[in-house]
């Protein structure tokens, strides 16, 4: 049994997610929290409110033991990127993307 929690239209570029994504796959629930709470980054801490949604989840919806979770999968998609423009010299724009991110975080229990 697996739970999962998803954060759609998150404000940060999914490249930037990832790099602290990859460091809490496959770690232990407490292990990854742990982690998130000290790792300097932005995207640690829209991370760790999506793993305690997918916790919550887990222990509310499907009535699985806390202890025993694990981090199955997780990943991060590209959402909609905003266009805007920053005025340049000599009458010229520059554009500017602002990226967006859904982050889906998926939770089951060791086996064994």
């Amino acid at each position: 049994m697996e739970a999962k929690a998803v954060a759609r239209y998150v404000r940060i570029a999914p490249r930037k997610v990832r790099q602290v994504l990859d460091e809490i796959k496959g770690k232990d629930v407490d292990e990854a929290l742990q982690i998130l709470e000290f790792t300097p980054r932005a995207a640690a801490e829209v991370l760790q409110k999506v793993l305690k949604s997918a916790v919550a989840n887990a222990e509310n919806n499907h009535d699985l033991d806390r202890n025993s979770l694990i981090v199955a999968k997780a990943y991060v998609d590209q959402g909609p990127t905003l266009k805007r423009y920053r005025a340049r010299a000599q009458g010229r724009a520059a554009a500017i993307r602002k990226r967006t991110s859904h982050i889906t975080i998926i939770v089951k229990e060791k086996e064994g």
